[in-house]
């Protein structure tokens, strides 16, 4: 498995639903020296909600960034720049 980005931005926009969706993932370093998976959800235009997952080390935050990434893309999301 190659390493994956450590911010990455997905939408999924379905106009027959009215449906637009914004989907934002990072890695970042805490205070106390672990390191968080910054999971971004919401409407678009919205400033949507937040939470932080804690982990020991930044390669397991980003396999965690990984496997929510592919699931996201399985229900329809898509990766933006």
């Amino acid at each position: 498995m190659e390493t994956p980005a450590s911010d990455l931005h997905l939408e999924r926009v379905d106009a027959t639903r009215n449906m637009a969706r914004f989907y934002r993932l990072s890695v970042a370093p805490t205070l106390f020296g672990d390191v968080a998976l910054v999971r971004e959800w919401g409407r678009i235009g919205t400033l949507g909600r937040r939470r932080l997952d804690l982990y020991v080390d930044e390669r397991s935050a980003r396999n965690a960034l990984a496997i929510l990434s592919e699931a996201k893309v399985k229900r329809g999301y898509r990766h933006l720049g």
